[in-house]
């Protein structure tokens, strides 16, 4: 199982790497249900994502499932993705919750 969570706390961090598809999901997903329990202490939720090549549904799925659970109050941001990452995130109309940044910035 690949690890995802870098670090649980006000800055969470999520690195996203490799090809997130339907069979790699659930593992991201189990990772994420994690954070959901620690809901209260995050205020900002962060995926990196330089390396990361692909992203299917499924793992798109689990970044809304994170946002959902964690609420309106959490900022969410999208970090070094590419363009390629950030056109699939915006045809899936998910980008209007994400920061987009090429560095984290606060």
């Amino acid at each position: 199982m690949a690890n995802y969570v870098m670090e649980i706390g006000e800055v969470t961090k999520v690195k996203l790497h490799g090809h997130i598809d339907a069979s790699i999901a659930p593992a991201l997903m189990e990772e994420l249900k994690t954070l959901i329990a620690r809901k209260s202490e995050i205020k900002k939720l962060v995926f990196y994502a330089d390396e990361l090549e692909y992203i299917a549904s499924a793992g798109i799925r689990s970044v809304v499932f994170a946002k959902q659970k964690l609420g309106a109050n959490v900022e969410v941001f999208l970090v070094g993705a590419s363009e390629t990452i950030i056109d699939v995130f915006k045809m899936t109309g998910i980008i209007k919750f994400l920061t987009v940044q090429d560095k984290f910035e606060e």
